[in-house]
């Protein structure tokens, strides 16, 4: 057992900036939780497959994958800071553009004004999680990072509630059994209500962003020690790309993003094939955003204890186990099992980003906060990827069945194969950089 020395994890100085920027890893929670149920929103009002419908995450994680690298750019010359204010407006812009895309009601407006706002979480998440890895000792910067991102379930579950309260609840296409058998006129008035209920929590969220972005504005922030200096770029990149515990950590990064999109967005089709409603389904989807909670207080503390690598390997082992269930237990019992993967997730992506990070300089750390912020993308193609596989019998979730089970069972293979390679990177970090 490899104890941390008795350092703050944050110190007095730093504890109001601290809180600050902590408070954006809620408000980026709070997105990607409403974003999730909006999947099965769009398939059942606008009548689109599965594979379709994932386009919504497609754009949702395309915007992380395509602004990460200019956001580092931007703040190897500016400051983090700068970097937040920029991030907070075009997150802003992105949750407004609802207003004009429910009076269009075009799905592809829709999803525009997903990846704008997504613009701006790679702004907040290039450079939040990285400067809390900067707020104080090096020796304690994993666990402070553990610590931050501890809020961002806390945005996950309101975002849920948001969606499951607000949302799914007051969507009258839910409320018809077979909405594509309605007539066209009685599929037009719904859908415009419908989009209207969809556009709502978005347009008061862009109006809250626009009070924190002048709360962030007045607000002093502490600079970073290297802030300033700027190597060629070209030479930080031969670094990075030498360095194999940042470039595997990226590919898990990758893999932990699109297995954790995979077992959120699909627990609503998972449920729908044990013939659950999504209202009911939401409340198991907060369930998993509970546990996640837990699961990241209870990591944070046990980082103090034992290395990082070995702990992401354990948890990475607990999720293969539960994964398992997902897959070959049908039911009510695979179901928990889903919910209960939730918990094994909760130290992954904080824990990979700080291994990856561990041992770079300031300036490295801004280049390669970017990629494993573009990493994100895993977002966007492995719920694609699972949609396609729970299409293979048409657009139900329980057409057919794949090794003795129904597709949408059948389709966690894919987070499965992602967890096996999360347990291997975490033992190669213990076997090679811990022990």
């Amino acid at each position: 057992m490899e104890a941390i020395k008795k350092v703050p994890v944050v110190s007095k100085k730093v504890l109001i900036p601290f809180i600050l920027v902590t408070s954006l890893f809620a408000l980026w929670g709070f997105a990607n939780a409403v974003t999730d149920p909006m999947v099965q929103a769009f398939k059942k009002v606008l009548e689109l497959s599965n594979s379709q419908a994932a386009w919504v995450q497609m754009a949702f994680y395309g915007g992380y994958f395509c602004m990460a690298l200019p956001a580092a750019m931007f703040m190897r010359k500016y400051s983090y800071k700068t970097g937040i204010l920029i991030g907070l407006a075009l997150y802003a812009i992105g949750a407004l553009l609802f207003y004009p895309a429910a009076q269009s009601e075009s799905f592809v407006f829709f999803c525009i004004g997903l990846y704008i706002l997504t613009f701006g979480l790679a702004f907040l998440e290039t450079a939040a999680n990285p400067y809390a890895l900067a707020m104080g000792a090096q020796e304690t910067a994993t666990q402070r990072l553990n610590l931050a991102q501890a809020f961002n379930p806390v945005g996950l579950i309101l975002g849920l509630f948001v969606a499951q309260q607000f949302v799914l609840k007051n969507l009258q296409s839910d409320d018809v059994k077979d909405f594509s058998a309605l007539d066209e006129v009685s599929k037009v008035l719904i859908k415009t209500a419908d989009l209207l209920v969809i556009r709502n929590p978005y347009v008061i969220l862009g109006l809250v962003l626009i009070g924190v972005f002048i709360l962030f504005v007045v607000s002093k922030m502490p600079q970073s020690k290297e802030e300033g200096e700027m190597p060629r770029i070209g030479d930080t990149f031969v670094i990075l790309s030498k360095n194999k515990k940042y470039v595997l950590g990226v590919l898990a990064q990758i893999l932990y993003v699109g297995a954790q999109i995979m077992c959120w967005t699909y627990i609503y089709q998972y449920a729908e094939a044990i013939m659950m409603d999504s209202v009911t389904a939401g409340y198991y989807q907060m369930g998993a955003f509970v546990i996640f909670t837990i699961g990241r207080a209870i990591g944070t503390y046990l980082l103090r204890f034992m290395s990082s690598g070995k702990l992401l390997m354990y948890f990475a082992i607990l999720a293969i186990i539960f994964t398992g269930g997902t897959i070959w237990i049908q039911g009510m019992v695979g179901l928990y099992s889903l919910v209960g993967i939730s918990f094994c997730m909760s130290l992954m992506f904080p824990t990979i980003y700080g291994i990856a990070l561990g041992d770079l300089t300031e300036e490295q750390s801004k280049v390669g906060s970017a990629g494993l912020i573009m990493a994100i993308v895993g977002g966007a193609l492995m719920p694609k990827l699972q949609g396609i596989l729970i299409d293979i019998g048409g657009n139900g979730v329980a057409d057919t069945k794949i090794l003795g089970v129904y597709e949408v069972n059948f389709s966690f293979i894919l987070p499965l194969i992602c967890f096996v390679y999360i347990a291997w990177y975490g033992l190669r970090v213990y076997k090679r950089h811990e022990t």
